[in-house]
């Protein structure tokens, strides 16, 4: 004779989490906002790194401007992958990291000589850059991405 092992109720979880809010319209598209801004803010840097190294014939300036805005451009984008996954504290790096970053590129814009070719591409690629972190710190602060953010 084999008895029958005790068959036991399945244990339900005290204290269930609850599920985390859904990731509003307006965070997706700041998200993809920040992300197209940073290449042509880096673009910008490079153009600007390369107007400085042959003003001052120091190649070096270059290589350490490169250096600089692909390691911050790293940093950057790991902070948006995060800001995306509903971390706070990103979205007040960034928002800061933006305001100044837009103005730094319109003092720059306004008050640094560059020949023609490498003007054009800074003001082209950091006047949509700009325009663009604009809107996407204006979308992280709407009210859907302040709720998401807070977490209720």
């Amino acid at each position: 004779m084999n008895p029958q092992p005790p068959v036991w109720p399945p244990v339900q979880p005290r204290h269930a989490a609850p599920a985390p809010p859904p990731r509003p319209v307006d965070v997706d598209t700041a998200f993809w906002l920040w992300l197209a801004a940073v290449p042509l803010m880096m673009i910008g840097q490079f153009a600007d790194g390369y107007v400085v190294s042959r003003n001052t014939n120091v190649p070096s300036v270059l290589v350490t401007t490169a250096l600089l805005a692909i390691i911050i451009g790293g940093v950057v984008v790991t902070f948006i992958v995060l800001m995306r996954s509903g971390y706070r504290w990103t979205r007040t790096l960034l928002t800061a990291g933006g305001v100044a970053t837009i103005l730094y590129t319109a003092a720059s814009l306004l008050g640094t000589p560059r020949p023609p070719l490498p003007a054009v591409i800074y003001a082209v690629t950091g006047i949509i850059g700009a325009v663009l972190i604009g809107g996407g710190i204006f979308l992280l602060h709407r009210p859907d991405s302040n709720r998401f953010f807070d977490g209720t």
